[in-house]
């Protein structure tokens, strides 16, 4: 919570005329960019999850358990770094259109050049490509779990496999497309760098250029402020859509809702539908990534350079893991031990920092820890006469302290659903036989869920090395991680500079989506 009382307090400090002239300025011109960036990317994401999740389980065709797990790729896929890669594959003299005006034969891009993709509609395909695994992963399970008794009614009744996804399928499966969509809007409006190189002015560039550029931190508050207003808006409107309905919860296996065999073109169309967002999402960056870091590596070798930007992306995703798997491990273990409404409020606000973009966080960080780095740096020269300067920003604290509070929400959730899963019985029966709070964990609860901890802090990890916006506004002097390298020369233009750490980047992304398909292939 001090990050968003932080910015309560800083907002409240800027001059009279500040609001008005950043609703008149900034505001006028970002917040409908936004809106409607938010909208595309909901509709793709979730046209595009939903789709891909009835696709692959209501056919059996050839190639469908790998697109099972393949659909899941993109999520490896950081949208910065997919959004440097097709402005490279797309530019006018790249390789996309060079083949497109050799096919028609023109000879050059005056003659003929296709869209820029520097726009509002590739800012929206590019974003949703990416993120429509966060829809197809909860869609997919519910699709395996819905209420066989309804299924098999329909199918009785003559409904159709079309009439059934629509009518009985998709309905049922409303809550989970609308998690899947909010996590995918939230990753959209915590996106800066895909947005800014696109042409596409966000919230979240303007926080970052109002306080980078401008150095006005009441306005940037001010603005962190009205984005963190429109994820609450978000979550409220939907979860009102959805106030008078209910649904089925009973995970019984549908008796005729077998995959349909499909042979010859049709099973060659379907495969070849599903593989579509994959290479769009994937294949397509991942190849670019692939030629660019072996043209750079052979051009100068490996940049003396990258072993300190590894070191650092590394050590502080590390300690960051650390700090919040502990962190989360307290705020679940506590709602086990203690269970009720206390607990349970104390929970939800720990874990409430996903649903805030890394800028709104990073900058309420910057207002707590500098108030205290100021703080004590007056007490020591009163006292003392030294000057401790920057010690908390400056040491990369702030840093760790934001990674922490933004990604608390993954931890708390991922050892609370593993704690769930142990019987109550099990520590009751532990106490019975004397055992402390303390003892009975680490004798009955850390074994049985500590494989769920373990995917926790890998996903964690993960997001930490990709985290851009927070890393961009709180790291330390001449501190460079992957994401910050390649946000610079990216900046510069000149991706392909970078192109070894973005590659990394995406091989570390993996991890998880390996782990994800895996448990997936053993529910289903």
């Amino acid at each position: 919570m001090l990050p968003v009382l932080a910015l309560l307090s800083q907002a409240v400090q800027g001059s009279e005329g500040l609001w008005a002239h950043l609703r008149d300025t900034v505001l006028a011109s970002a917040l409908p960019e936004t809106l409607i960036l938010l909208l595309g990317v909901g509709l793709l994401a979730g046209i595009l999850g939903t789709t891909s999740a009835w696709l692959v389980s209501a056919y059996d065709f050839h190639g469908r358990r790998l697109l099972e797990w393949a659909l899941l790729l993109p999520l490896a896929m950081p949208t910065y770094i997919v959004a440097y890669a097709y402005l490279d594959i797309l530019h006018p003299l790249g390789p996309v259109q060079g083949a497109v005006r050799f096919a028609l034969g023109y000879s050059s891009p005056r003659e003929f050049r296709l869209p820029d993709i520097r726009s509002m509609t590739g800012c929206i395909i590019l974003l949703g490509f990416v993120l429509y695994p966060y829809v197809y992963i909860p869609v997919r399970a519910m699709f395996l779990t819905q209420a066989g008794s309804l299924l098999d009614a329909a199918r009785m009744l003559g409904t159709s496999r079309h009439g059934l996804f629509v009518k009985v399928a998709v309905p049922l499966a409303r809550p989970a497309i609308a998690v899947g969509v909010s996590l995918a809007l939230m990753e959209a409006l915590n996106d800066i760098g895909a947005s800014e190189f696109l042409g596409v002015r966000t919230l979240t560039v303007s926080i970052y250029t109002t306080w980078v550029t401008k150095s006005d931190l009441p306005g940037a508050s001010q603005i962190a402020l009205c984005m963190l207003l429109l994820v609450v808006a978000l979550v409220a409107m939907e979860r009102w859509a959805r106030r008078r309905q209910r649904y089925s919860t009973s995970a019984q296996k549908s008796s005729v809702m077998v995959p349909l065999r499909m042979r010859g073109w049709r099973g060659e169309l379907a495969f070849g539908l599903g593989v579509v967002p994959i290479l769009i999402g994937f294949v397509a960056p991942a190849i670019y990534l692939v030629v660019e870091a072996w043209k750079r590596f052979q051009f100068s070798g490996l940049s003396s350079r990258f072993a300190g930007e590894a070191l650092n992306t590394i050590t502080f995703a590390g300690i960051a893991t650390l700090a919040t798997v502990g962190a989360g491990l307290v705020v679940a273990y506590a709602l086990r031990l203690l269970p009720g409404k206390a607990s349970l409020w104390s929970f939800r606000l720990a874990t409430m920092g996903y649903a805030a973009p890394g800028t709104v966080i990073a900058i309420g960080v910057l207002i707590v820890l500098g108030g205290f780095d100021r703080f004590l740096d007056q007490t020591m020269q009163q006292w003392f006469g030294l000057s401790t300067g920057l010690l908390l920003i400056g040491s990369g604290s702030a840093l760790v302290f934001a990674y922490v509070a933004r990604f608390l929400t993954i931890a708390g959730g991922g050892i609370d659903a593993g704690l769930s899963r142990i019987p109550l019985s099990f520590d009751q029966a532990s106490r019975t036989l004397g055992r402390t709070p303390t003892e009975t964990f680490r004798a009955v609860h850390l074994p049985l869920s500590k494989a769920t901890m373990a995917a926790a802090a890998l996903l964690v990890f993960v997001d930490c090395v990709k985290e851009l916006p927070a890393t961009l506004l709180l790291r330390p002097m001449n501190f460079e991680t992957f994401a910050t390298h390649l946000y610079g020369e990216a900046a510069r233009g000149t991706y392909e500079e970078a192109s070894l750490a973005a590659l990394a980047i995406v091989l570390i992304g993996v991890l998880p989506v390996v782990v994800l398909a895996r448990v997936g292939r053993i529910r289903a």
